[in-house]
Order: structure tokens, then C-alpha cells, then sequence
């Protein structure tokens, strides 16, 4: 203890007494002197620090800095001496403009144009951060209008008031407080005989008198077209013949089939080339037929409104024009003596012709637009008409009388096709609904309704030719086939795709012996297949558009015709 006491002990004590008493036991206990454990600071820095904090700028090359800078020091101006009359405070550096400091803002052109026309119509516009209002006029409501989200009727009001305060600042003059005088009618806007004041007409010129006539006939024709929708529009029907003679010098007319026209062999063969295009039509062709079981003529409708026969056999050229349409031709069906054939159009009307003389026998409307007609096939019922409307209605008419007879209402969306079986007692429709319908001829009761999930729309349908069986074309690019018996059955082990035909109506039909299927697809290209092995056998680039159509030669079995949107026929 002792020598603890010594070593503590101050070096310099007063006196021999001041020691004693520190030593007595009365005296506080010991007290040991503190020390840090903290290292030894440079102030070094700091004192250089505090010698700089005056107005010198940091330098922009240091990449150091080993003291805290002031505001002012960060916003003070890099080179160039101190504004003298600039205030001295911490935001006086942050100025990049003579009003302030000015930030670059990323703002899209549409909304500053927006703010700039808010600004100049209104008189207030919102700050790039959307927070705050800037200008002298102030909106009243939390989000204000801008020119761009104003209504038309908000528009018009903010339009009279202008036009009224313009008319309190102009001086009314004594004239306009006479209500007799046309002054007090201009000044007086809310008055009803305002602009409305009578006086001598002035007479119209030569050009204007021509003009007003035409505008009102103009006016006249779509008001009776408005009044008349649903009847029958009168279209002035022609025909041209571009064959040599109608008659040869036997007297036979040109539409008669030769003597020695018949089937050179039983057994159906794919084509392998193009023998022959027809080029005539000057928009796409939607649908061909040749003519009934000899095919020494090809019929074809097309998007020009117009309709072509063709001869297959000799010159291969066309023989009659027929123009009886005013708008795009959908379908055409020949009579079973080819004598006669229907046409559809989208001009609502579906026009019945004499294949010979090019006339128009009758008319038939509904004020729909008719996507198929059908005659029915047996010979004692030619004069039974059968149409599948954009109503959803399939209409029945009698040609002889010209009355509807009959109307198939059952399906959900337009009727596409028309297809006849079991002996013509029955047929089978197909709709936009996804749905295939079985009638009974002449009783308007669905008796077979096939719908599944699914099932897509099979805008064409063709008849095999034993009449067991029926090819339907699927908008997912698939070929389904339905028997024909009781119970129409999908059969599940008879399935044609690989061809690309979603949302088109293209075309499915079979060759003459029943050995093949053939389909036209969206990209120009006819594809066949075997009927047995349902594989693929050929496929025929066509056509630079779609392969809308496909017909097999009824007699020559190794020839095939085809029609596309680039409005070619071709024959191979």
C-alpha cells in the first residue's frame, strides 16, 4: 500500500501537514486519474478545415474531400468571381437561370402541348410534378379540366360566355334597345328570331342552282333507300355473249353438251400440272361449279359483281358474261339440267337466270344478305328454292308463285351451308353458331342438333359420293366426317388436316370415285388426300391468295378446276 501510495502520489506537495491529512483515515478514498482509450487524432485537417471554411470553392478535380463543406461551398459557382449583389444565403448558389434554379424535367410532348394550350386558353397549367397550379387563374375544382378532357358541352358554355362578355364590353348603340330595329335581333342572342330575319331571297347562280339539284337528289335517293330497305331494288339486269354464234348450224344451242361426252375411266387420279388459266374476272373469285355430269362448262361468281360461263373442253374461253348484281357474288347452284342456275349476292337478292339467253327469270329478297341457296335435287321439286340468310333463318321459297313457303328458324348465327341427304328427305345446315342442324324437307323442327365445346364453324360441307358420308370443312384447320345415317355420328377414326384454313370458307369437296379429298387453304395451296388412309397424298401450290374454291371434273377424273382471291381460274 505504501508503495501504491508513493507512486500516486503528487509530485509537488504543498507540505508535510496537506500530506498527512490526505493519508488520514478520514480523508476520501483513492482516486485513480482517467485516460482514454481512444487513438490519437490528426486535428491537423481540421485546423486546415477551418482555415478554408471561408467562401473558397471545393475543386471540382478533388476526389477526396477530408472535410465537411457547407451548402455554400457545394452551390457556389465553380470559376468566375461572386455576383456582388447576389444575396448571401445557402439557396444563392443553386441558380442556373436569372429567375432561379430551372431543372431539366422528362415530359412527354402530348402533355406538355396539353399544359401549354391549358395555360394560353385557361389561364392556369399544372407544374411538371403534377403537385402544384401554376398561373394567375385558378381552377375551382381539385383536378382541374385541361383543354383535352373538357366536354362538348363544357366547351360550348365557356364559348357563349366569352361571346357574352364580349358583347357586355362593347357599347350597345341606341338602335339596338328598339326590339323592332335588327340591331336589337343581333345583339339579342338568346331571341328566337335571331339570324332568322325575312327579306328579298337572292337569286343563286348557274352553279349553285346545279349544285343545290344535285345534293337534293342525292338527298332523295338515300331517304328512299332508307324507306325501301327490305324491298326489291331494281338493278338493271345485262348479259353479254362472247362466243361465236349461239347456235351452230345444226340449230343446237351452245350450252348443249357434246354427243360423245362421257367417263374415260372408273378410277380417279391426282393432277400434277396447270393445263389452263382463265383470266377474266377483275377481283377475287368465291365460287366455281361445273356444269351437271358432263362439265363442258364452268360457272364462276366473283367479287366484281359479276358472273362468267366458261367453255372447258374447245376454246376455252368465256362464253357469257352475266351482270345482274350490284355488289359481291357469294353463291351460285346450278338447276340438275344446268338450264338454269340461282346466284346470291350481297345486295340482298338472289336472282334465278337462264343459262342460255343470260335473262333473269325471277327475284327473290328478304332484306338479308343470303350466304347459300340451294335448289332442291329431286326433279318434281326444281321449282323449291332454298336459302340460308344472314338472320339466321333458312328460307323456302316456291319459285313458281314466288311466296315464301316455309322458314327453317333454329340456328343462332348465319347459315353457311346447305346440304341435302337420305334421298333429298332431309338436310343438313351448318351455322356461325358452331353447330350442325338436321331437318326434315318442309317441317321446320330440328331433329338432330349436333353441338359440342369443341366444335368451330364449318363454313362448307360436301356430300361423299356414296351418300354415307359427309365432309365437313372446321375453322381449326381440320377436316371432320359425319355419317349420314340416323344418327349422324362424328366418326372419330377419319380426320384430314395439315392445311391452314382458319377463317376462311374455303371450299371441301371429294373426286368423282369417292378415293379422294380435296380442300383449297389460306396460303394459295389445294390439298389432297386418300380417303381410306386419311394421309396426305399431294399438295398443288394454286393460287397467290387464298384457294377459296376447288371443283373435280365429273367426267375427265384426272382434271381438277380452281378458283382464288387473285380472281385466276385454273384448270389442271
Amino acid at each position: 500500500m505504501d508503495l501504491l501510495q508513493s507512486s500516486y502520489a503528487p509530485d509537488d506537495a504543498s507540505s508535510p501537514g496537506e500530506a498527512a491529512d490526505d493519508s488520514s483515515p478520514d480523508s476520501s478514498p483513492l482516486r485513480l486519474p482517467s485516460k482514454s482509450a481512444a487513438p490519437a487524432v490528426d486535428d491537423t485537417a481540421l485546423a486546415l478545415s477551418a482555415a478554408a471554411s471561408g467562401s473558397r470553392p471545393l475543386d471540382p478535380s478533388l476526389h477526396l474531400v477530408a472535410f465537411n463543406p457547407t451548402a455554400d461551398q457545394l452551390w457556389a459557382p465553380v470559376l468566375g468571381p461572386q455576383h456582388p449583389h447576389a444575396p448571401i444565403s445557402s439557396a444563392s448558389g443553386n441558380r442556373n437561370h436569372k429567375l432561379g434554379h430551372v431543372e431539366d424535367a422528362a415530359v412527354l410532348p402530348f402533355l406538355f402541348d396539353e399544359q401549354y394550350n391549358t395555360f394560353h386558353r385557361f389561364g392556369y397549367a399544372s407544374d411538371p410534378s403534377g403537385l402544384h397550379i401554376v398561373g394567375d387563374a385558378q381552377p375551382q375544382e381539385a383536378n382541374p379540366d385541361t383543354v383535352y378532357n373538357l366536354a362538348p358541352s363544357e366547351h360550348k358554355r365557356r364559348r357563349l360566355h366569352a361571346k357574352q362578355e364580349d358583347t357586355l364590353d362593347e357599347p350597345m348603340p341606341p338602335e339596338a334597345k328598339n326590339p323592332a330595329s335588327e340591331e336589337w335581333i343581333l345583339h339579342n342572342k338568346q331571341s328566337p328570331w335571331a339570324g332568322r330575319r325575312e327579306g328579298p331571297p337572292a337569286e343563286l347562280t348557274d352553279e349553285q342552282r346545279q349544285y343545290a339539284e344535285a345534293h337534293a337528289a342525292k338527298k332523295a335517293e338515300k331517304e328512299a333507300r332508307a324507306e325501301g330497305k327490305g324491298e326489291k331494288t331494281e338493278v338493271v339486269v345485262k348479259t353479254t355473249f362472247h362466243g361465236k354464234e349461239e347456235r351452230d348450224y345444226q340449230g343446237r344451242s351452245w350450252i348443249t353438251p357434246p354427243k360423245d361426252a362421257k367417263a374415260t375411266n372408273d378410277h380417279c387420279y391426282i393432277p400434277k400440272r396447270c393445263v389452263h388459266e382463265w383470266v377474266g374476272h377483275t377481283k377475287g373469285v368465291s365460287a366455281i361449279r361445273f356444269f351437271p355430269k358432263y362439265g363442258h362448262l364452268l360457272l364462276s361468281a366473283s367479287m366484281d359483281c359479276k358472273i362468267k360461263i366458261w367453255d372447258v373442253l374447245e376454246s376455252r374461253t368465256c362464253m357469257r358474261t352475266y351482270m345482274g348484281h350490284s355488289k359481291a357474288v357469294r353463291d351460285i347452284s346450278f338447276s340438275n339440267d344446268g338450264t338454269k342456275f340461282l346466284s346470291a349476292g350481297y345486295d340482298r337478292n338472289i336472282q334465278y337466270w337462264d343459262t342460255e339467253t343470260g335473262q333473269v327469270i325471277s327475284t327473290f329478297s328478304t332484306g338479308k344478305v343470303p350466304y347459300v341457296v340451294k335448289l332442291n335435287p329431286d326433279e318434281d321439286k326444281q321449282h323449291i328454292l332454298l336459302a340460308g340468310m344472314s338472320d339466321k333463318k333458312i328460307v323456302q321459297w316456291d319459285m313458281k308463285s314466288g311466296q315464301i313457303t316455309q322458314e327453317y328458324d333454329q340456328h343462332l348465327g348465319a347459315v353457311n351451308t346447305i346440304t341435302f341427304v337420305d334421298n333429298n328427305r332431309r338436310f343438313v345446315t351448318s351455322s356461325d353458331d358452331k353447330s350442325l342442324r338436321v331437318w326434315e324437307f318442309g317441317i321446320p323442327v330440328v331433329i338432330k342438333y349436333i353441338s359440342e365445346p369443341h366444335m368451330h364453324s364449318m363454313p362448307s360441307i360436301a356430300l361423299h359420293p356414296n351418300s354415307n358420308w359427309l365432309a365437313a370443312q372446321s375453322l381449326d384447320n381440320q377436316i371432320l366426317i359425319y355419317s349420314t345415317k340416323e344418327r349422324f355420328q362424328l366418326n372419330k377414326k377419319k380426320r384430314f388436316a395439315g392445311h391452314i384454313v382458319a377463317g376462311y370458307a374455303c371450299q371441301v369437296n371429294f373426286s368423282s370415285d369417292g378415293r379422294f379429298v380435296m380442300s383449297g387453304d389460306g396460303e394459295g395451296s389445294c390439298w389432297f388426300w386418300d380417303w381410306k388412309s386419311c394421309r396426305r397424298f399431294k399438295t398443288l401450290k394454286c393460287h397467290n391468295g387464298v384457294c377459296i374454291g376447288c371443283e373435280w371434273h365429273p367426267l375427265e377424273t384426272s382434271k381438277v378446276a380452281t378458283c382464288g382471291w387473285d380472281g385466276v381460274i385454273k384448270y389442271w
